[in-house]
């Protein structure tokens, strides 16, 4: 996903600091789906002084909501109901701001950030699909058995899902351009319910013209695009036209984050980083193990003192110990794209048929390793067809940390992002050519659930010994 010129009209994103949330705010969802009536003022101060002489008037609202739902805690205001993680990681603080003039937005972004009870503000960014832009088109074609598998044997997947075939209880996140549940590859039940988070109007898109549902209140996550479908199908396929799912057994919670625009003769995937965070936190609360990520912002998008998108997300999840597995992105250049660049993301890039570091992969320090991301067969909305780019590539490294989490489920073992980060890149196979900043080698899922068995039986060997050593002792 690669970010527009333009910022979204009259919306801001705006952090304050910790202990600053006034109780008054509604939620974004209170007022899409039952009607509450967004804030008119925030502080009473000089942040409605700022947004009221530069915008004019306002309406806000909390971006996410509390972890804990109202009727555990009735009576408690939704602003306090957050929990200490949901209040350090940010997200508890981040509000969705909308002013009716943003012909000094600029100015008005700088003013709020001198603010000392602002910790972050920037403009709500719109982003677009497909991200794959910067990978060379594909010729669809009638797939051969080789072209089918050529890149799940490549990871070697067959055999890593007869070593772990994964685990229902494990669900994978995607947050992207939703999931075609009709697809005969992706109706076999792998597919747990999902939701809907864009909310996007005319004005919003400029000279693009919004496709289907842009901003209903439903939670279908229907794809209009076929971006997500893509996803879905290298993670859970059924195996009818396509080689079985790399997610094994595990499950699939699908977000639609992005709508759909047209865009010549085709669809691109249009969506507003509010969106994409507000989907993102609802994942991390229905208790995902993973998140797959196939969306990204250059840095080279934002202005100098921009606040860095997806931040209090990114933390939220790191700290409810989910696993976030961004693609690294398609220019070919060294940059960091976000979410892929935060600390804590694994971040994918992608290789040739031959295991060589692809031309159009985004390269850089904070990539950990590189997965199959030319031709790779997959659902399209209709049929299958061959996708390329750094978005593809991403699903096998997420289907492989759901593997690793089922493997360490199944033997009672905590799995957080640092050791399954660990185990990947230390069970990587080489380049076929190196090349800087490509990450430590091609994804061997097999090797890498045999590693993370080993360093659990290390583990407990050491147990055992400290154990036999206090009672000598």
């Amino acid at each position: 996903m690669n970010a527009l010129t333009t910022r979204r009209p009259r919306r801001l994103l705006l952090t304050l600091r910790l202990g600053e949330l006034p109780e008054h705010l509604p939620s974004w969802v209170s007022c899409r789906h039952y009607g509450t009536a967004p804030a008119e003022r925030i502080d009473g101060g000089p942040i409605d002084r700022l947004l009221r002489h530069h915008g004019g008037a306002l309406r806000c609202t909390r971006l996410h909501s509390a972890r804990t739902p109202r009727l555990a805690r009735p009576g408690v205001p939704g602003a306090r109901r957050f929990d200490d993680i949901e209040q350090l990681s940010g997200v508890a603080r981040v509000l969705r701001i909308e002013v009716a003039d943003d012909r000094a937005l600029p100015q008005l972004v700088e003013a709020l950030a001198q603010v000392d009870r602002v910790e972050r503000v920037s403009p709500d960014r719109l982003c677009a699909t497909p991200f794959d832009a910067g990978a060379p088109p594909v010729t669809q074609r009638l797939p051969t058995e080789a072209a089918l598998w050529r890149a799940r044997e490549m990871v070697r997947l067959p055999a890593a899902l007869g070593y772990e075939p994964g685990l229902p209880s494990v669900r994978i996140g995607l947050a992207d351009s939703g999931v075609r549940a009709t697809h005969d590859e992706l109706r076999d039940g792998r597919l747990a319910a999902g939701f809907d988070t864009v909310d996007l109007t005319r004005a919003d898109v400029g000279s693009l013209e919004l496709v289907g549902d842009s901003s209903a209140l439903d939670e279908e996550p229907d794809d209009e695009v076929g971006h997500g479908t893509g996803c879905a199908g290298i993670l859970v396929a059924g195996g009818t036209r396509l080689p079985p799912g790399a997610a094994g057994a595990c499950r699939l919670v699908p977000v639609r984050v992005l709508g759909a625009a047209r865009q010549g003769a085709g669809r691109v995937g249009i969506g507003a980083l509010a969106n994409i965070d507000n989907g993102m936190k609802r994942l991390i609360d229905l208790g995902v193990k993973v998140v797959n990520m196939s969306f990204g912002t250059p840095e080279s998008a934002l202005r100098a003192g921009d606040a860095l998108p997806h931040l209090e997300v990114v933390r939220y999840a790191l700290a409810r110990g989910v696993l976030l597995v961004a693609a690294s992105g398609n220019s070919g250049l060294q940059e960091r794209y976000f979410p892929a660049a935060h600390e804590g993301v694994i971040a994918i890039g992608a290789v040739d048929d031959d295991g060589a570091p692809a031309s159009f992969s985004t390269r850089g320090a904070h990539v950990a390793l590189c997965a199959p991301g030319r031709a790779v067969w997959t659902c399209a909305l209709s049929g299958v067809a061959p996708v390329s780019g750094t978005s593809f590539a991403a699903p096998f490294a997420a289907a492989a940390c759901a593997l690793l989490a089922a493997r360490a489920e199944r033997r009672a073992w905590p799995l957080d992002a640092e050791l399954a980060l660990d185990v990947l890149r230390s069970s990587v196979r080489p380049f076929a050519r190196p090349a800087d900043g490509c990450g430590a080698g091609v994804l061997d899922v097999e090797a890498a659930l045999r590693l993370l068995d080993q360093r659990i039986d290390d583990a407990l060997d050491a147990r055992g010994e400290e154990t036999q050593f206090s009672k000598e002792w």
